[in-house]
């Protein structure tokens, strides 16, 4: 008796295969924080999935209330061969301390954008194409003494948490949020039907951030900002509500991206 044949496998779309990929690339990827700061406030953020932990003596004696509370056991290296036993950059300021985590989940840009403080104003930074790990760690620190529910950024051409962000962010890596977005435009699209008003920075702005924000007491605010020379992409400007300059008291006034943050969600956070 002969076997029917089996029916032909479907082939899966392209598409479908790259996000696979990509899910299993997210699911295996690790970073390694690194310096005193960093490290402590990894060990103490109960929300870090934590792999490996490498100190020297001296950093080990410095953390170890941290090292206690996290329950590793850290692995303690001889400082003249710890650059040796851990995958840093050449110029990282390590500081003899160094841990191996996986990237904090935070959940759906939704729920963040609707969390936070009752009373406080809803603000969101959405960064398009800023790739400098030190830029964004500042943003980051910015946001949270701001009280930004979220500074969100594209999966693609946009800093990674890496160990020279942390550094940088001092801290806030570990309690502010930082989302990755497949498209920008969609998360501010989705931002916009929660209520949300989004003003782009650029320089082309015909208005004022602070007249803008006159017309918009207690709204929800989003404030996008691009990549020094760059700037917003052209879609990116389309999304937005509005278009806002930060007035300068001189022609040839100028601020990078991270104080550019900085002095908007001061002046957003206030009026």
């Amino acid at each position: 008796m002969t076997n029917p044949p089996r029916p032909a496998r479907t082939k899966k779309p392209a598409w479908v295969i790259d996000k696979e990929r990509a899910r299993r690339a997210a699911a295996a990827e690790t970073v390694w924080l690194f310096g005193l700061h960093a490290v402590r406030d990894a060990l103490m953020n109960p929300a870090r999935t934590r792999l490996r932990l490498v100190l020297t003596r001296n950093a080990a004696d410095r953390l170890a209330d941290a090292v206690a509370a996290s329950g590793m056991t850290p692995e303690i290296v001889d400082a003249r061969v710890f650059d040796r036993e851990v995958p840093l950059g050449p110029d990282s300021v390590h500081q003899g301390a160094a841990v191996e985590v996986k990237p904090l989940a935070w959940g759906k840009l939704g729920d963040v954008a609707a969390s936070g403080a009752e009373g406080s104003r809803p603000l969101v930074v959405a960064l398009d194409r800023v790739t400098d790990p030190h830029n964004v760690g500042a943003i980051l620190r910015s946001a949270e003494v701001f009280g930004a529910r979220a500074v969100i950024a594209t999966a693609r051409h946009a800093a990674p948490e890496t160990g020279a962000l942390a550094k940088t962010a001092s801290g806030a890596l570990e309690r502010q949020p930082y989302l990755r977005v497949t498209n920008l435009a969609d998360a501010l699209t989705e931002l916009k039907a929660m209520g949300y008003t989004v003003l782009g920075l650029d320089g082309t702005g015909q208005v004022t951030l602070p007249q803008a924000l006159e017309g918009l007491k207690g709204r929800a605010l989003c404030l996008v900002l691009g990549a020094e020379g760059p700037g917003l992409r052209e879609k990116t400007l389309e999304t937005c509500d509005q278009v806002v300059r930060i007035p300068f008291a001189a022609d040839f006034g100028s601020l990078n991206v991270s104080n550019a943050a900085a002095v908007a969600l001061y002046a957003a956070s206030t009026g």
